[in-house]
């Protein structure tokens, strides 16, 4: 396949990439002036996303600035609710608001009855995208597309926006796991679909974000996160048999290990409390690893960014790696500091 010869897939594959590959998570956003400048033309953030046109550009300004080895379409792991029909908006200053599922009732209201109209921008934009790349000359870039967890997506859903506890969810879970179970189980179906979609319009890989696995104990773990997350990998490969799937269950600790071995994912994405000689034991034996700059240190810049990327480096390269952040480029980064991270791993390729 000629997409193997594109370093980050190679990776993904277990194959030598010819330099270690990265890409940063919300490498496209708000830290980018070119961003800030189309965002006061488009208005919302839904407005961005839904364009195909605008989202298109927005995934390749980071690109065209940094020449990553992977770009990841902008979009939201908060579409696959709001194509089920759960009033969804973005305020500024606060983030995501939707209208609370907290019953079997609620739950019972989510359908597909306009899940592809809602999701169609979405699949032209990697459309565009994947021939934007082709055409600009980004020959060894792939296309990643997305989606968020059914774990971490039911979190947003039940609080109705981000939670600090998630007390709404825990209670729904404990409380009433069969009709929690209902959410998950319409979650995993609608989240494969998607998925299957992106890939059809041109994804090369895939990642499914579990932003709040940390949240849960080990038992919970297991039937919230990697249950639903290994029958996505499952639906998606009936269909796309080849396709590499990247999980990152963010602050999973020790559960790292059974969501590696359980999952079936190709590859797993670190957050930055790992230790990276812990993950090169234990971890880099079974998958290849994504990681895991602290973003704050990246928005630190100097020599403090130097160290600790070149310690990522010297920890992981001898193992299937690719570098990245343990969680998105925070919004007050300077680019200058994303151009000093780059140049770092350049140097040490």
């Amino acid at each position: 396949m000629a997409n193997q010869k594109k370093n980050f897939l190679k990776v993904l594959n277990k194959e030598k990439p010819d330099h270690i590959p990265f890409w940063f998570m919300r490498q496209a956003g708000r830290y980018l002036p070119e961003y800030m400048k189309l965002r006061q033309k488009a208005g919302g953030f839904l407005d961005m996303a839904y364009n195909p046109s605008m989202a298109a550009e927005i995934t390749m300004q980071p690109i065209r600035r940094f020449e990553m080895d992977a770009a990841i379409i902008f979009s939201d792991i908060l579409v696959i609710p709001h194509a089920l029909g759960q009033h969804l908006e973005f305020v500024q200053g606060e983030g995501p608001k939707l209208e609370p599922v907290r019953n079997n009732q609620d739950i019972s209201k989510l359908n597909f009855d306009n899940f592809d109209n809602v999701l169609n921008p979405v699949y032209e934009a990697l459309s565009k995208v994947r021939a934007g790349l082709k055409n600009e000359g980004y020959n060894n870039t792939a296309l990643i597309g997305f989606c968020g967890a059914p774990w971490t997506v039911a979190c947003y859903m039940v609080e109705g926006g981000g939670s600090k506890d998630f007390i709404n969810t825990k209670r729904l879970a404990f409380s009433d796991p069969q009709s929690f179970s209902k959410l998950i189980d319409l979650l995993v179906e609608s989240s494969a679909k998607y998925l299957i979609n992106q890939v059809n319009a041109g994804a090369e890989a895939l990642q499914i974000f579990d932003s709040w696995a940390g949240a849960l104990d080990a038992q919970s773990f297991k039937k919230w996160v990697i249950n639903p997350t290994k029958r996505i990998i499952d639906l998606v490969h009936e269909v796309h048999p080849d396709i590499p799937i990247i999980g990152f269950p963010r602050c999973a600790g020790a559960n790292y290990i059974s969501y590696v071995r359980e999952t079936g994912v190709s590859a797993v994405g670190l957050d930055q409390a790992v230790d990276t000689s812990w993950a090169a034991d234990r971890v880099q034996p079974l998958v290849p690893v994504q990681g895991n700059l602290d973003p704050i240190c990246l928005l630190t810049g100097g020599d403090a960014l130097k160290r600790a990327a070149e310690k990522i480096i010297t920890d992981l390269s001898d193992g299937d790696f690719i570098f990245n952040l343990g969680h998105g480029i925070h919004k007050d980064t300077p680019p200058e500091h994303v151009e000093q991270l780059v140049k770092i791993i350049r140097e040490n390729s």
